[in-house]
């Protein structure tokens, strides 16, 4: 979905709560109207509107005389047309490529097209999943959730339906940098330089600082990025 209307901004809200949040699951009812107008601070004409407008997309359903519901996993699913890709045997080479070609221009985009909120969202991922690695926590699901939260700033649906594939990177990533002291710190101080620049709206610096951080952990498990 793209920055526009009201009701498109609030549907993506709502999206965002159930895709990158997890505050609602799939075949989770939505609270009533009241609350979440009030939740999103819209008018209930504005998100019944945000309403039709998942159900068009397959994400929400309304039962009637029940309420409004999250669709489950499967038909939610069946919107990606690149999901069997993500069901690949990709190597760690092949995965991190694919992050430098896309995800550098994906912060340069977010810095200029993210919304206050979707800001605010970003800059929350990326100082829990800190804290995470300071109390030597788990971080897989905020790392996750920091990068979608910077795919869906870019308001380019592509990059929302590509990062279901770039998990399995970010995954291994954490996995393989858990006992390498020198790699944990680089994600620190290289996520600490992409969420300065995106406050600042600065989309060359969070590009540059997005390439940086791939390449740092490419070259920390031995990946040379060929020109």
């Amino acid at each position: 979905m793209h920055k526009g209307s009201l009701a498109e901004n609030t549907a993506d809200n709502i999206l965002a709560l159930i895709t990158i949040d997890k505050k609602y699951q799939a075949g989770d009812k939505l609270p009533n109207e009241n609350v979440l107008s009030a939740d999103l601070q819209v008018s209930r004409t504005t998100l019944r509107e945000a309403i039709r407008i998942l159900v068009a997309h397959n994400i929400l359903e309304i039962r009637r005389g029940k309420g409004t519901f999250v669709k489950d996993k499967q038909e939610f699913n069946e919107e990606f047309d690149l999901k069997e890709l993500s069901t690949l045997q990709l190597d760690v080479k092949d995965l991190y490529e694919m992050r430098l070609i896309f995800e550098p221009q994906s912060a340069y985009y977010a810095a200029k097209r993210a919304t206050d909120k979707e800001l605010e969202r970003i800059l929350y991922y990326g100082r829990l999943e800190e804290e995470q690695i300071l109390h030597n926590e788990d971080r897989t699901e905020a790392e996750q959730a920091f990068h979608k939260s910077i795919a869906k700033a870019t308001h380019n649906e592509f990059m929302n339906r590509l990062m279901p594939i770039l998990y399995k990177a970010i995954d291994k990533g954490v996995l393989l940098s858990e006992s390498n002291e020198e790699l944990v710190q680089n994600t620190l101080h290289d996520h600490r330089m992409i969420m300065e620049f995106l406050e600042n709206r600065d989309a060359e610096g969070a590009k540059t600082a997005m390439k940086l951080h791939i390449i740092h952990a490419m070259r920390g498990f031995g990946i040379t990025e060929e020109v």
